[in-house]
Formats: C-alpha cells, sequence, structure tokens
C-alpha cells in the first residue's frame, strides 16, 4: 500500500516492516515465504570472520591427517577444487536468496581483521546484494584500549568498507559507546548509510556443577525497545536527510512499530516475533499498524515519521534525565495492610 512505503537506505520499500538477521533469513524458501507475508527487505545471517576461519583450517587440519604416513593416503585425498569453504556457502545462499526475492535483499558481516571487512564486504556486493549490513560486535575487554582508541578503530573500519563498496552500508551498533550520539553521527560521517539501533550483546552464562561458561539465547521482549527508541529519538534530528534509521531489538507488534516509526525510524526490524510466530506475524503486524493509523489519522508513514523525536516532542527532555525523576515519583508503594486488618 503506497501510504505504507518509505525508503531505506536509498532502497525504496512498500513498507516499513524489515525481517531481521535470523537463521529462518538464512534459508532461500523461508525468506521468500516472509516476503509473501509482508516483509519489505530481508536482512542475512551473518558472515563471520571467525567462522572462516576456524571452519577451514579444521578442514584443512582433518585432510592432512594421516598424508604423511601411507602412501597410499596420497590416492584419497580429495582435490581442493571440488571443496566449498564456509565463505563460497554464504555467497552462493546470497546468490540463491536474491533469486527468490523481489524485495531488496541485505547481507550482514561480522569481522575480526582489518582486510576481513573489505575483502568480504566486496565479494558479497559481487554476489547481488542490495546493500550491506557491518555488524559492529565487540566488547572492550582489553584494559589497554581506550574508548577513544576504540571508536576510532570503528571509524576507520566503516571508512574502508564505504570506499571498497558502491551499495549502500548500514551500521548496526551496540549502546555501549561512551558518547553514544556522537560516536553515531561519527560513523554516518564515516560514510555509512545508515545505522541500525541496537544490537544485543548476548550475555554468557555460567554451568556451576560444570563450571564452565554457557552460551545462551534469549530472544529478546517487548521492553527492549524502550533503549533504540529513546537513542533514535535523540539521534533523527542530527542525521535527518543524511542516514536512515532502523529500529531493531523488541519489535513484536504494529504499535511498535508506530513507535518505531513516531521517534524517527525508517524501519523497523523483527527477528524474535517471528521466531516466536512463524512468517504469517508479518501479515498480523502490517495490520495492526494499519488500524493504528487509521484510529490516529495518519495518512501515511510519511506523515507519521518523526512526530515524536527529541526536535519534535513537547518535552524533549523526556529522553533525557528529567524522565529518570519522573519514573521514580510514578511509582507507588501497594496497599499492604498488617496482620488481622480487615481486608477493602
Amino acid at each position: 500500500m503506497d501510504r505504507l512505503r518509505t525508503t531505506y537506505l536509498g532502497l525504496n520499500l512498500h513498507s516499513p516492516i524489515v525481517a531481521s538477521a535470523s537463521p529462518l533469513t538464512g534459508v532461500p524458501a523461508k525468506a521468500a515465504r516472509m516476503q509473501e507475508c509482508g516483509a519489505a527487505a530481508i536482512v542475512l545471517p551473518s558472515l563471520f570472520e571467525e567462522e572462516i576461519l576456524y571452519r577451514d583450517a579444521d578442514l584443512l587440519m582433518a585432510l592432512e591427517q594421516g598424508s604423511e604416513h601411507f602412501a597410499e593416503a596420497l590416492d584419497y585425498f580429495p582435490s581442493f577444487a571440488t571443496l566449498e569453504s564456509t565463505a563460497e556457502r554464504y555467497l552462493k545462499n546470497v546468490q540463491e536468496t536474491k533469486r527468490h526475492l523481489d524485495v531488496p535483499l541485505i547481507a550482514s558481516l561480522n569481522a575480526v581483521s582489518e582486510g576481513g571487512w573489505t575483502h568480504y564486504a566486496k565479494l558479497i556486493q559481487d554476489a547481488g546484494a542490495d546493500a550491506l549490513e557491518l555488524n559492529l560486535y565487540r566488547v572492550a575487554a582489553d584494559p589497554k584500549l581506550s574508548g577513544a582508541e576504540l571508536e576510532a578503530r570503528d571509524r576507520a573500519i566503516v571508512a574502508s568498507v564505504t570506499q571498497t563498496l558502491s551499495i549502500p552500508l548500514a551500521v548496526k551498533l551496540s549502546p555501549y559507546y561512551s558518547a553514544f550520539a556522537h560516536f553515531a553521527c561519527g560513523i554516518v560521517d564515516a560514510g555509512a548509510a545508515g545505522l541500525v539501533l541496537m544490537n544485543r550483546f548476548y550475555q554468557p552464562d555460567i554451568d556451576a556443577d560444570t563450571r564452565e561458561v554457557k552460551a545462551t539465547i534469549e530472544l529478546s521482549h517487548e521492553w527492549e525497545l524502550r533503549l533504540p527508541l529513546r537513542w533514535t529519538a535523540i539521534v533523527r534530528p542530527h542525521l535527518a536527510g543524511r542516514a536512515s534509521l532502523a529500529v531493531s531489538s523488541g519489535v513484536q507488534t504494529g504499535i511498535d512499530v508506530a513507535k518505531a516509526l513516531l521517534v524517527g525510524a525508517d524501519v523497523a526490524m523483527m527477528t524474535s516475533a517471528i521466531l516466536r510466530h512463524g512468517p504469517e506475524h508479518f501479515t498480523q503486524v502490517e495490520r495492526e499498524l494499519l488500524e493504528w493509523m487509521d484510529a490516529n489519522e495518519y495518512e501515511s508513514v510519511t506523515q507519521l515519521r518523526g512526530s515524536v523525536s527529541y526536535s519534535t516532542a513537547d518535552d524533549p527532555s523526556a529522553f533525557e534525565r528529567a524522565s529518570y525523576r519522573s519514573m521514580l515519583h510514578s511509582w507507588t508503594t501497594p496497599d499492604v495492610r498488617s496482620p488481622g486488618s480487615p481486608s477493602a
């Protein structure tokens, strides 16, 4: 519908509801099903450079095992030309998924080395992706590196990748930069065409019996939407006309999409809700968004966007410290009666 049309990273979308990276988007048939149900763009799961390095190294070691012990083993050593690397499988999946879709396909990259970012970004572009999302997923655990040094490295990564590509680049950010608004604007200055707010860091757990670190994944909840809403509202006035904004984490319903648009986002991205409810949930979310727009007399996404951003809100301080005091004072103590007192 024309009233839902929006633009993200210079790409024209029929609605602001996007399928963000998940195990489902990595399967071409399921990505196509999401499109049928209303997803306006598909973000593929990330290509991780560590996965490329570790899996390919393990494969090489397995192939070479025993090769120096028996001359006959050389007859069974497979040709490297017939082996498909992790990166090649990802690029093939980009090509196959692209053939299944009419909506834009956004690939995702999470690298660790300076050369890895630009090398794999160029390969992904050549495979046919319409845009690329850089996933800057890193915990600042080295005490010898200052926040300023880490931020400078990330800006340099974005600048180098941007110079490599002709397709638009989005950068997915975590909320843990010390001066987030300054850093977000710096990423756009470095060449990013858009920002995705926010990246969720999955927190490891400890198995008390085995004393091992466990990797655990928990799907997002609706309350997690508050943080990206806040920062989208704050940075939108500084990036209007310069970069696209996507809200990610906690988007579950059409009302959540409306909230993202109100603070200035161009699109809202969903993963956990789709994993819980299936691709058909896109249809429900779109219907809820349209119903909300009708009830609130918004004719289009363009009219709706940014209505409650930092620069347009009746009380901009609500996005800053003043809301902290207000929320504390909003708490009311439950009515606790002494033992034996009559009930109300």
